[in-house]
């Protein structure tokens, strides 16, 4: 009886021993992985780590996008690059869009009236600064016309057309869709990053 249990004491003994030692042996394994991971620049990462399309917000979506067309092109001037614009200007973009509430909107002959008001005060200085230009690049590049007056802190924004067949067009895009209209923010925003003046061309 003694020799069985010595000899069933010593099968439990090496067992565990040969557990410890698979861990330890894992256990090593895992963290020399983790050294070479960790020590491995992210762009030799492997895809299956670096899923992830998307830089951050729209805003530094934006900003990282140009910075990637100015690194690749050889002739970029950065003396005259100006990203710091770029950014306010997206900032603006941002309250217009966020920072606004639209209090109605309403078909009138040939249009829409939509009014609108800031709920912050930086929104309010992007309202200024955005009606200030938008309502001519829009003509320029659709023909419509928008009118801008403002009563205290309230806009009223009247778009019309002479074309009877955009008139329900004009009305479903309301107020954000009217100031989205058009193609002219993308050559905007790389005249700015560039720090060239973007209503230049129209001057």
């Amino acid at each position: 009886m003694m020799k069985l249990h010595l000899l069933m004491f010593s099968a439990l003994l090496s067992h565990n021993v040969v557990v410890s030692a698979d861990d330890n042996h894992a256990t090593r394994l895992h963290h020399q992985h983790s050294t070479e991971m960790s020590d491995a620049p992210l762009s030799e990462a492997p895809l299956s780590q670096t899923p992830l399309t998307e830089a951050g917000n729209d805003t530094f979506g934006t900003i990282q996008e140009v910075i990637a067309r100015l690194n690749s092109n050889p002739d970029t001037d950065w003396s005259k690059v100006d990203i710091e614009a770029l950014r306010e200007h997206l900032v603006d973009m941002n309250d217009m869009t966020l920072n606004v509430e639209v209090i109605s909107q309403k078909a009138v002959p040939q249009g829409l009236v939509a009014i609108v008001k800031p709920t912050a005060a930086r929104s309010a200085a992007a309202l200024k600064r955005v009606f200030s230009a938008h309502p001519a690049q829009l003509k320029r590049e659709t023909d419509w016309d928008m009118q801008v007056e403002k009563t205290g802190d309230r806009y009223m924004l009247t778009t019309t057309t002479v074309n009877p067949g955009e008139v329900n067009k004009i009305r479903g895009l309301g107020y954000i869709g009217l100031m989205a209209a058009g193609s002219h923010h993308q050559r905007h925003h790389w005249a700015m990053a560039k720090g060239e003046n973007p209503h230049a061309e129209h001057k």
